[in-house]
C-alpha cells in the first residue's frame, strides 16, 4: 500500500458512522481529532499499513451491565452500567465513572477516546478507558446511592484492577460513590490495592485531587497567554458549572489576579458583576456539597448579582471563558457571542464542552484556545500521581503535588506547541497540537506490538 493509496478523511469518517450507528458524541470526537491526525499523517506510511487511527477509534471492549438495586421504599430498582476501555497501548485504562440520567454508549465511548489521547499528554503511563451508568444520584438517599455503588462494583469488580483499569470520579461521582465502591471491591476481593482513585485520604487517596482539574485547567490558560507575554490578572473570567472543576476553577483565576464573573447550573448561570471572591466561592462550595442546593441560591445571599433561568453565561462580556460543566455547552452562536464581545481565551475545564462548529470558530478566529484534552488533564495527572503513591505505598505532601501539578500543565503546554504551530505566524493551534501529541505516543507504542 503506498502512501497515495490510503483512504482519505471522509471516507475514514463514512465507516466510523457506518460502524457506530446513533453515537453521534463519539462520531463528532473522532471527527474533531481525525481532522488534525490526516494532515499529520499523510506522508506516514506506517500509520496508515497498520491502521492506527482506525484502531484507536475501535474501543478494546466495551463492557455493559444490569445493575439491580432497592431503594428506600423497598422498590427494585434497575439501571444499566458500562465500562470502556478504549486503548491501553501506554498503560492501564484509566478514566472516570460517570453518574448521570443522559449517560449513554455513545458518550461514554466519546470520552474513553478522548482520555486516551488526554492521558497521553500527561506523559504518565496511563491507557485510556470511561464508565458510568444512567443512574441519577440526585434526590438520592445516602444508603439508596450505597446500595446502587455495591451492586454497579459487584458487577464491575471483574474487569478492574491496579495494572489492568483504574476508574476514578466524574460527573455525579465523587468522594461518597467512590468510598462506596471500593469498600464492595475490597469486600468482594479481600484486597486493598489501587483499583480506584479519587479516594479519601483516610485510605489512599491524594492531597490536590480535588482541586486539580479545575488549577490545572487555570495554569493551563495562564500557560497559553504567557506564551504571548500576557497574564490572567486583571482579566474578567466566564465560567460555567458550578462542582468541583468550575470552583475550583474559579478559585485559582481568582489567585492569579483574575475577576470571575459567572457561575452555572441545569437551572441557569448567575451574574455577579463584584466578582465572585474566595468568601463567595467558598459558599458555593458549601451549598453545592454539603446542602445540595441549586446556583440560584446564590442571588439572594449575594446583593448585586443576577440569576438568569434556562441560560448559559456565553453572553456576558468578558476576557476569557472557562466552560467546565458538561459536552457540547458551547455551541456556534455561543462562540460567535464571545468573540464579538472580545474574548480572547478559551480554556475547557469539562470534556468535549464545545461544539465543532464552536471548535472551528476558535480556530479560524485564532483566538488562544485550550481544548480539554489538554487543558483538564490536571485531573487525570494527579489520578495518574494517586496510583503512583498507591503502588509505592507512600503519600507525598501537598506542595510536591502542586509542583508536579504545575510542571504537567506546563509540559502539556510545551507539547501542544511543539505540534501545534501555523507556517508563517507565530499563532499556536492547541487543538491541533494536542490531538497529534497525544496521538504519536499511542500510535508509537502501537507500532512496537504490532498487530495486536
Amino acid at each position: 500500500m503506498s502512501v497515495a493509496e490510503h483512504v482519505n478523511l471522509d471516507e475514514f469518517m463514512s465507516g466510523v458512522k457506518r460502524r457506530n450507528p446513533g453515537q453521534p458524541e463519539f462520531v463528532q470526537a473522532v471527527q474533531e481529532v481525525s481532522e488534525d491526525i490526516f494532515e499529520f499523517i499523510q506522508d506516514k506510511l506506517p500509520y496508515h499499513e497498520y491502521q492506527i487511527l482506525r484502531r484507536i477509534a475501535e474501543p478494546d471492549r466495551v463492557v455493559s451491565f444490569r445493575v439491580c438495586w432497592e431503594d428506600d421504599n423497598g422498590n427494585i430498582r434497575v439501571q444499566r452500567g458500562w465500562r470502556v476501555q478504549n486503548n491501553s497501548a501506554i498503560g492501564p485504562y484509566k478514566g472516570g465513572l460517570r453518574f448521570h440520567r443522559d449517560v449513554t454508549e455513545s458518550v461514554l465511548k466519546f470520552l474513553a477516546f478522548e482520555q486516551t489521547f488526554k492521558n497521553s499528554l500527561t506523559g504518565l503511563p496511563m491507557g485510556g478507558g470511561k464508565g458510568g451508568s444512567n443512574f441519577n444520584p440526585k434526590g438520592k438517599s445516602d444508603h439508596e446511592v450505597m446500595r446502587f455503588c455495591q451492586s454497579f462494583m459487584t458487577e464491575l469488580y471483574r474487569h478492574v484492577g491496579a495494572d489492568i483499569d483504574v476508574p476514578a470520579g466524574d460527573i455525579g461521582v465523587g468522594a461518597r460513590e467512590i468510598g462506596y465502591m471500593f469498600g464492595q471491591y475490597k469486600r468482594i476481593t479481600n484486597q486493598f490495592t489501587g483499583v480506584l482513585t479519587g479516594k479519601g485520604l483516610e485510605y489512599g487517596g491524594s492531597l490536590i485531587r480535588t482541586e486539580a482539574t479545575g488549577y490545572g485547567a487555570t495554569y493551563f490558560l495562564q500557560n497559553m497567554l504567557q506564551h504571548v507575554g500576557d497574564s490572567i490578572d486583571g482579566k474578567s473570567v466566564v465560567i460555567s458549572g458550578s462542582g468541583n472543576v468550575a470552583t475550583h476553577a474559579a478559585e485559582k483565576v481568582t489567585h492569579l489576579g483574575g475577576k470571575v464573573l459567572t457561575l452555572s447550573d441545569s437551572g441557569g448561570f448567575i451574574y455577579d458583576p463584584a466578582g465572585i471572591d474566595q468568601e463567595k466561592i467558598d459558599w458555593v462550595k458549601e451549598h453545592k456539597t454539603t446542602r445540595r442546593g441549586r446556583i440560584a441560591d446564590y442571588a439572594g445571599e449575594f446583593a448585586g448579582s443576577e440569576f438568569h433561568t434556562d441560560k448559559r453565561p456565553w453572553g456576558v462580556p468578558c476576557d476569557l471563558a472557562m466552560p467546565c460543566a458538561t459536552q457540547n455547552e458551547l455551541d456556534g452562536d455561543d462562540a460567535r457571542t464571545l468573540l464579538k464581545n472580545g474574548c480572547i481565551g478559551v480554556s475547557e475545564g469539562a470534556n468535549m464542552p464545545t461544539n465543532l462548529e464552536g471548535v472551528h470558530l476558535f480556530k479560524e478566529a485564532q483566538i488562544l484556545y485550550g481544548p480539554g484534552k489538554a487543558a483538564n488533564a490536571g485531573g487525570v495527572a494527579v489520578s495518574g500521581l494517586e496510583m503512583s503513591q498507591n503502588s509505592a505505598r507512600i503519600s507525598w505532601k501537598e506542595a510536591e503535588l502542586q509542583k508536579l501539578l504545575v510542571d504537567i500543565m506546563g509540559g502539556i503546554h510545551d507539547r501542544c506547541v511543539e505540534y501545534g504551530g501555523v507556517a508563517g505566524t507565530e499563532h499556536i493551534d492547541y487543538v491541533r497540537g494536542a490531538n497529534i501529541a497525544g496521538f504519536v505516543k499511542v500510535a508509537d507504542a502501537m507500532l512496537a506490538y504490532g498487530v495486536v
